[in-house]
């Protein structure tokens, strides 16, 4: 059953799951996390309140009670499984997907996730064998919770602002609407745009991610005076930026620039940061004292290796920012109070404070389909780079380091895709290095 990935479970409604399926996944998790009260959220998309119906009705059946948050961001979910005594959350959400498209983010007590490699799979057989147990004698309860205002108020602790910061928001009709709550009686004020439900996604695909995403709100940010712009993803659990001026501010220098300031406060503190990013991360939070360490990519890692070693923040290429202070789980709007109180203490626009980031030349990822088996393409990568370069492993794919340049190659885990992150010293060798690569991967 295809729906089933590595993070979380997701597809198209109508054609991939429905109630139905919502129903036994719910009796599945019940069974497999052994939970008896689960947080459930849910976002705007129109087909996320039978996928709701179907869910509550397996939980209940297994005797398990449902704490409805109703309509909610991903981080809120998190949020109310931490503080709620829950023994697990679900959120209904297909992220950045196009509307179409819906599934569940599962997690344990204290927001940890359930991934593939956790549990995900054991639901999939559970729910392809009609593996589901016995029909509790009792059936759980249903009961509704208005989360928001004691998550909003949590967010709110984290503003540290020196003087009043606006920005522009782009909301893309999605679950960022809630986070914005957060923002309400304090100096950070804002301009939106898409600020209404539609999980039609009618203006742009909710997806920070893609450039083509982001023009609506860089025409907005040219247009008046802000402090900087921020675009959230569909389930608010991500978040992208622009400066002053509209120039996109690649994710990984967010999480260089948020790491130095959280460093300032927990001197000698980790901080995580994905394997794809620039370099000039770990020398940023070197720098400022603290301990850099690589993660893979993925969310359930970011969040296992964070909680091993006591991690005070971790930032990833994709957008999403974890918080230790927020269950060790992603916050937007708790990205976006970082950002602000850094710009209203800088004394100088966002745009110079990126530029000294602006070290290496990067290629981006860059995505190579492959009719074969993609490990063939990282056996060859490893093969061709190992007793040559400085470095080669593999904490996610292969990674190969020079002094001068690095980069790493690893595989999708939901198509046959190869992925391909370089960066080099200067322009030219991040180019030639690039294509010696992609022949390589395209051999």
């Amino acid at each position: 059953m295809g729906i089933f990935k590595a993070y979380d479970i997701r597809g198209i409604y109508g054609e991939d799951l429905d109630a139905e399926l919502a129903r036994k996944i719910g009796r599945a998790y019940a069974r497999f996390a052994g939970v008896k009260k689960v947080v459930v959220g849910r976002d705007c998309r129109p087909h996320s309140e039978p996928l709701f119906a179907g869910l509550a009705k397996g939980l209940c059946e297994a005797g398990c009670d449902v704490i409805d948050i109703g309509l909610a961001s991903t981080p809120m979910t998190y949020f109310a499984n931490g503080t709620l005594g829950a023994d697990g959350s679900v959120m209904i959400t297909a992220s950045h997907n196009p509307a179409e498209w819906n599934g569940f983010k599962l997690c344990r007590a204290g927001a940890v996730p359930i991934s593939g490699a956790t549990g995900i799979k054991d639901i999939e057989r559970m729910v392809a064998e009609n593996d589901l147990g016995a029909p509790a004698a009792v059936p759980g309860k249903i009961a509704k919770t208005d989360i928001l205002p004691q998550y909003a108020a949590h967010v709110r602790s984290f503003a540290h602002l020196a003087r009043p910061v606006h920005a522009a928001l782009d909301f893309a009709n999605g679950m960022g609407i809630c986070e914005a709550e957060s923002f309400k009686g304090t100096d950070f004020t804002y301009d939106s745009l898409f600020g209404e439900f539609d999980g039609r996604f009618p203006n742009h695909e909710a997806n920070p991610l893609h450039a083509e995403t982001l023009r609506d709100l860089q025409e907005k940010v040219r247009s008046g005076e802000y402090d900087f712009g921020v675009s959230f993803d569909g389930d608010a659990d991500r978040a992208g930026f622009v400066d002053e001026k509209g120039g996109i501010v690649p994710m990984d220098f967010i999480t260089a620039l948020v790491a130095k300031d959280l460093l300032a406060s927990n001197p000698g503190a980790t901080v995580f940061y994905d394997l794809r990013s620039s370099k000039v991360v770990a020398e940023t939070i070197s720098a400022a004292g603290g301990k850099p360490m690589m993660s893979r990519v993925g969310h359930a890692f970011i969040k296992a290796q964070m909680r091993e070693n006591d991690a005070i923040f971790a930032g990833e290429l994709s957008g999403h920012y974890y918080f230790k202070a927020n269950f060790t789980a992603e916050s937007s709007s708790m990205a976006v109070f970082a950002l602000a109180n850094i710009v209203s203490r800088a004394g100088k626009p966002l745009s110079e404070l990126v530029a000294p980031l602006r070290k290496y030349s990067q290629s981006g990822e860059i995505n190579t389909k492959v009719s074969g088996d993609p490990a063939d393409v990282l056996r060859r990568v490893k093969a061709t780079f190992e007793g040559k370069a400085d470095r080669v492993f593999e904490l996610d794919g292969v990674s190969v380091e020079f002094k001068d340049w690095w980069c790493n190659v690893r595989m999708s885990n939901t198509e046959p895709l190869v992925r391909l992150n370089l960066e080099a010293d200067t322009r030219e060798l991040m180019e030639d290095r690039r294509d010696e690569l992609l022949a390589l991967i395209r051999a």
